[in-house]
């Protein structure tokens, strides 16, 4: 079992709020393995409904999340492919200019480093970085792959080109960090528990996932533990006004709770690094 840290989040808080936002889009010629529609296609046509329902991310559902997330003055980890930086650089532009993190989901969704040699994860992870640095206006530092399916040279890749964090961990509750000779770099995990993807898959109400974070926070207030609570929204599923009204509100309850510290992953992995020097 991973050993408790002897530290806490600044301003001596235990409980630590994320917000992550996933800004997602496919290949050319590729489309989701989901959509709203339930009846599947025959094998080798491409779900045009598929695609465009994923498209209302970039168009719509990125802007009224954030405006969301601005109104209360938090700050999200937005994931995004880096292919949008080549389709929509404004849109990559104005997350960065709102004061969120960008960091790279790899190329696209389709684009899977666990399917990759190395030589094309090295390309991959270059090409993300120097897209997503030209489109946002500043260099990328965290990486979560598509799945959270990386190999197992993935950090020690990353770390080389110098990302600070990788999100590809599920095995534990809390950050650690990991060295390669001279580069280190943090592993943030990722937790499940408020995520918007069970109201696309089981048809679950928006209101539901206000309600599992309202569960997860008062199990975290039980415990004397330091915690990492992530709150997961796509902007093709929950940016849509239904599911984007009820993450505001989680939003709301964070940010005027005294007691829970609203971090971005990249801040996060700041935290950490400063810690392990200690």
């Amino acid at each position: 079992m991973q050993k408790m840290p002897d530290w806490v989040w600044p301003g001596g808080k235990r409980i630590a709020v994320v917000f992550n936002v996933c800004l997602e889009a496919w290949s050319d010629g590729k489309a989701p393995g989901i959509s709203p529609m339930g009846n599947p296609l025959p094998a080798g046509v491409l779900d045009t409904m598929a695609i465009s329902w994923a498209a209302y991310g970039v168009e719509v559902g990125i802007h009224r999340l954030m405006d969301g997330l601005g109104r209360h003055g938090a700050k999200a980890s937005v994931m995004v492919n880096a292919i949008i930086a080549e389709r929509s650089p404004t849109t990559v532009r104005a997350v960065a200019e709102d004061g969120h993190e960008v960091l790279s989901h790899s190329y696209a969704m389709d684009v899977i480093p666990a399917l990759l040699s190395e030589d094309e994860e090295r390309r991959n992870i270059a090409r993300c970085s120097k897209l997503l640095a030209e489109a946002s206006g500043k260099p990328v530092r965290g990486w979560l792959s598509p799945r959270g399916t990386s190999k197992p040279s993935t950090a020690k890749l990353l770390a080389e080109a110098g990302y600070r964090w990788y999100g590809d961990v599920f095995n534990v509750d809390l950050p650690y960090v990991i060295n390669y000779g001279n580069n280190r770099i943090v592993a943030i995990p990722l937790s499940y528990d408020v995520n918007d993807m069970p109201a696309m898959k089981y048809g679950h109400p928006p209101r539901l996932m206000l309600e599992s974070y309202n569960e997860v926070i008062e199990v975290a207030r039980a415990s004397d533990e330091v915690r990492i609570i992530d709150v997961t929204s796509h902007a093709h599923i929950f940016g849509h006004h239904r599911g984007a009204y009820f993450y505001e509100k989680i939003v709301e309850q964070a940010m005027s709770s005294p007691d829970i510290w609203v971090a971005t992953r990249a801040e996060i992995a700041d935290h950490v690094l400063v810690m392990a020097a200690d």
